[in-house]
């Protein structure tokens, strides 16, 4: 477990490090990234909030987690709860972007282990103009309704 761990922890560096220009420095700014336990080869989900110094857009995010990383929304449909996969998401400098349960997420698909609570799980989020910024997200409990406080790392570009 220590190994994975390590090499995903090289894995967001690697990300970081070949990111973008150094006009993006300290430009965005992720807050109280978490997840909710869950069990390998099944899906996850990662929540956070994004501040940015200037207006960009999340278009991507990934992590070694899962087989298949991808932004969703959750909306409702004729009383149904469905979610389906959104190409970015604009944030702006007077409005944080919220990823939370029931609204937009990162969606883990196919677990490679199980994301038990306390883990911590490493996320790379690709911006147009700020490039790629590494976080870290905690695990909580199995149907966890948010975590707040000083929970995730924050990561910085």
């Amino acid at each position: 477990m220590i190994a994975r761990i390590a090499a995903s922890a090289l894995w967001v560096a690697i990300a970081v490090s070949l990111s973008s220009p150094a006009f993006a420095q300290q430009s965005v700014q992720v807050e109280q990234a978490w997840s909710r336990a869950a069990m390998a080869g099944r899906n996850g989900a990662v929540f956070l909030t994004v501040k940015v110094t200037s207006p960009d857009r999340l278009i991507a995010a990934a992590s070694p987690a899962s087989d298949r990383t991808e932004l969703h929304e959750s909306l409702m449909d004729n009383g149904v709860m469905k979610m389906r996969e959104v190409r970015g998401l604009d944030i702006t400098v007077d409005k944080p972007l919220t990823l939370a349960p029931g609204g937009y997420h990162i969606m883990l698909m196919g677990l490679r282990q199980p994301l038990n609570e306390g883990d911590r799980i490493p996320v790379a989020l690709t911006f147009e103009k700020a490039g790629v910024v590494g976080a870290t997200a905690v695990v909580g409990k199995a149907g966890a309704p948010a975590m707040h406080g000083t929970h995730g790392t924050t990561g910085h570009k």
